[in-house]
């Protein structure tokens, strides 16, 4: 496989590539031709062609998630459908000369903490190399109130795009924590509940698609300062939350539907998979506004992780824990290795604490701590994390390598 060094696709060794100075120095098709339009005047098309050879299809998507993200299956193929359908929409609209217009669908992502949710979206940003500004919905007020504005977000969005607006306006927004800003009860509020149905509100037009005028460094807004004009209708919103309670109003939804003998036992059966029985009302009565829920056209819904996982979500992905350490370890000539047993320990105790895969890394700091203070000195050695390191705090296995250290 050989690699452009300009846009960093690979290419096979059969494919045209012009080798250029130096060694292992390539440029490939796409990127003379957008050269090309970029000294003859032709930014924009330039811009656009660029933009379109990134666009992956929804298996080489997922094939990317499946790096990053363990398990999950049924959401990731959701979430990627609906990001290649987004950009497809944007880049490749014009292709048929009919009048018919490609509506946004925003996405909604649904599962306990530590499942998956905003490293699905960070992963897809990366590998489509768009911004994506990630925030917290429980520090959003309505505009006027002691918090940050829900403009805010696209400030934040335009400066992970580092002040490109045209690039901006193709990014991702990442709202996590978007139960936390449901209503009190099913009814309007005769108060003002400014950090909940109020923020729902305000978000209604920058999802679905409005122009907004945001200030350049965030922060409130004051009339005589200079605004910057962003349009959103090409920005995917993805919104994220846990829903802690929202299987109970599905239960007994579910529940009442359920005719003859044996009701209980069937009930039981579904309490593990009851998420994937959700329907926009229960949203409704957990406290989201309809006009909110209406906008989040496409709903993947994320399940707990069991032992299983844990131990490939330590073990598997690119990034995963045990090989950041491995590395860690290997920097000061030191063999990192984790029994079997050991890592079946981790993924049992982060499932007690209920942090889901968050709570891994607690537990590996917890655990390494003491090893790594004293690491310089057992270079050229191999540490064996054993089960009893995990559940009774005994010291580790110091296996001497038989190759040289250097």
């Amino acid at each position: 496989m050989k690699k452009c060094n300009f846009c960093g696709e690979e290419y096979d060794s059969e494919e045209l590539l012009a080798a250029l100075n130096g060694p292992n120095v390539y440029i490939c098709r796409g990127c003379v031709a957008a050269a090309s339009k970029i000294f003859s005047g032709d930014l924009e098309n330039a811009k656009a062609e660029d933009c379109e050879k990134k666009l992956l299809t929804p298996k080489e998507l997922k094939d990317v998630l499946d790096q990053f993200v363990i398990g999950q299956d049924r959401a990731k193929k959701v979430f990627s459908v609906g990001v290649y359908n987004h950009y497809k929409r944007i880049f490749k609209q014009d292709i048929d000369d009919n009048d018919t217009e490609i509506s946004k669908s925003n996405i909604l992502l649904i599962g306990p903490t530590g499942s998956g949710k905003t490293l699905m979206a960070q992963t897809l940003a990366r590998v489509l190399d768009v911004p994506i500004a990630i925030c917290d919905a429980t520090s959003l007020t309505e505009a006027g109130y002691v918090g940050e504005d829900v403009e805010n977000i696209l400030t934040r969005l335009l400066q992970a795009a580092d002040g490109d607006l045209e690039k901006c306006k193709q990014g991702i927004v990442f709202i996590d924590e978007v139960d936390k800003i449901s209503r009190m009860s099913e009814n309007r509020s005769i108060t003002r509940d400014v950090s909940g149905e109020g923020v729902q509100q305000a978000l209604l037009k920058i999802i679905e698609g409005s122009v907004v005028n945001i200030p350049p460094k965030g922060g409130r807004k004051h009339p005589n300062q200079e605004f910057i004009q962003i349009d959103t209708t090409n920005i995917l919103f993805v919104c994220g939350g846990a829903f802690d309670g929202l299987e109970e109003i599905i239960k007994r939804r579910v529940g009442k539907n359920i005719l003859g003998f044996n009701q209980e036992k069937r009930v039981k059966s579904k309490e593990g998979e009851l998420l994937n029985f959700m329907e926009p009302d229960d949203l409704i009565h957990y406290g989201l506004i309809p006009e909110l829920i209406g906008r989040l056209h496409i709903s993947a819904v994320l399940q707990n992780l069991d032992k299983d996982d844990m131990v490939r979500i330590l073990t598997e992905p690119k990034n995963a824990i045990v090989k950041q350490y491995e590395k860690l370890f290997a920097i000061d000539g030191v063999k990192l290795s984790f029994e079997k047993e050991a890592l079946e320990a981790i993924a049992e105790l982060a499932i007690k604490r209920k942090t889901g895969a968050r709570g891994l890394r607690t537990i590996m700091e917890e655990l390494m701590t003491d090893i790594m203070f004293e690491l310089p000195d057992f270079k050229g050695y191999e540490i064996v994390i054993t089960l009893d390191v995990v559940k009774g705090g005994e010291k580790p296995l110091f296996v001497k390598q038989n190759k040289k250290s250097a």
